[in-house]
């Protein structure tokens, strides 16, 4: 097990550098100066290369990359063009908010998922199993910005129970920081619980066809006591691969849902710099979004691999 941790870490940094030297490549592709979009368009020539010379960007690519990178590996993000500020606090300020987003839309589509996706296995054959499917294979047409669409259109506009947007923070007013982040969550984890019930479904019912659960209800436990003994891990070997992809999307989700929900996250951070032309700080962003895919798919690989004594 040990041998496989140390293996996985070296796939992850190795991954760490490849998509630091892809991000920082596809942001020097793209057109535009920022220099002169930071001084608009009557600035001189010479206010132009003086700028320049400040950011940083008249030198050598290689050794722009190499300062970025290295300042990267010491928690230094670099200085944002537009606002002459740093951009590693602004960052972390907002990383916080977006992982609560993101955790708080997963563990709602876990607890819609399990449930929903054991009960429509164990009742396949049943009418309200088989409207369980396929109420989940209509989440799963539905994007994540047009659930929140529709769920402040119910909740807010007609009811008038839950705020359309903006954030409270914890510290400032618990009760106001839930209700704030409510709808969010609601709109990333009903579409994300539709698609896990989907796998759970299949999961469970691949296991319940096994000889070992075979094989318990012969011995006089019940279907669900059956499952509850002796299938459940089993069935959860897939789901957590599954569920480490729906992890990455949840977080590339929460960039829109933040803009609809007007949630001062990562995801409204990129778009703001995206707008402003600050490429510095969509490049930081960016990076910081990969890494957390990455840190996601290791953690996964490493409760896989834990789960199912097989491959150990």
């Amino acid at each position: 097990m040990i041998l496989y941790l140390l293996k996985r870490l070296a796939v992850l940094l190795a991954s760490t550098a490849v998509a630091g030297v892809v991000v920082f490549a596809f942001m020097a592709l793209l057109p535009g100066d920022p220099a002169e979009i930071a001084l608009g368009v009557n600035a001189t020539p010479e206010a132009v290369a003086a700028l320049r010379k400040q950011f940083g960007t008249d030198r050598p690519a290689l050794s722009q990359f190499l300062d970025w990178f290295g300042g990267l590996l010491h928690g230094d993000f670099g200085v944002s063009y537009v606002t002459q500020s740093p951009i590693g606090p602004q960052i972390s300020e907002r990383l916080g908010v977006t992982m609560v987003l993101v955790l708080g839309g997963m563990v709602i589509a876990l607890l819609i998922a399990v449930p929903a996706g054991t009960f429509a296995a164990v009742h396949h054959r049943n009418p309200l199993g088989a409207a369980i499917s396929a109420a989940s294979q209509v989440g799963i047409a539905i994007p994540a910005f047009l659930a929140g669409i529709l769920l402040v259109f119910v909740f807010a506009v007609k009811a008038q129970a839950l705020p359309s947007g903006g954030y409270v923070a914890f510290t400032e007013d618990p009760a106001q920081w839930l209700l704030s982040l409510l709808l969010p969550w609601l709109s990333l984890g009903l579409v994300q619980g539709a698609v896990l019930t989907r796998y759970v479904r299949s999961s469970v019912l691949d296991v319940m066809r096994e000889d070992y659960v075979r094989t318990a209800r012969a011995k006089g436990r019940g279907r669900m006591g059956a499952l509850w003994r002796h299938g459940l891990r089993n069935a959860s070997v897939p789901v957590v691969t599954v569920l480490g992809l729906q992890l990455a999307t949840l977080l590339i989700g929460a960039v829109v849902v933040e803009r609809v929900f007007v949630i001062p996250g990562l995801g409204d951070l990129l778009l703001n710099g995206v707008a402003s032309r600050d490429l510095l700080l969509v490049q930081g962003v960016v990076m910081v979004l990969v890494v957390a895919v990455l840190l996601i798919n290791f953690v996964v690989d490493v409760a896989y691999h834990a789960l199912d004594p097989r491959l150990r």
